[in-house]
C-alpha cells in the first residue's frame, strides 16, 4: 500500500498533528491514503478517535524502529 501523500509532523503536540492531518485530507480526494508521521505520544489514540468521527479509515498504526508513530489514513 503506497500512500497518495505523506506528511511528517515530527516535533509537533496535540492538537497541530490532528489539524495539519486535516487539511491535508480535506484537499485529498475520496478513498485516497495519507501517511502521517508524528512523535507526540498521543497521537495513535488522537487519530483512531479522529477517523471514528470524521468516518475517515485508519487503515494502520504502528510505532516505526525510530521511534515515531506512523498512521495510515483513508479519506472517506
Amino acid at each position: 500500500m503506497t500512500p497518495d501523500k505523506q506528511i511528517d509532523l515530527s516535533g509537533l503536540n496535540c492538537p497541530l498533528p490532528i489539524l495539519r492531518a486535516k487539511k491535508a485530507l480535506a484537499e485529498m480526494a475520496s478513498g485516497t491514503i495519507l501517511e502521517v508521521l508524528a512523535t507526540d505520544p498521543g497521537a495513535p489514540s488522537d487519530f483512531a478517535a479522529f477517523c471514528r468521527q470524521t468516518g475517515n479509515q485508519l487503515l494502520d498504526s504502528v510505532t516505526t524502529p525510530e521511534g515515531k508513530f506512523r498512521m495510515v489514513l483513508k479519506r472517506k
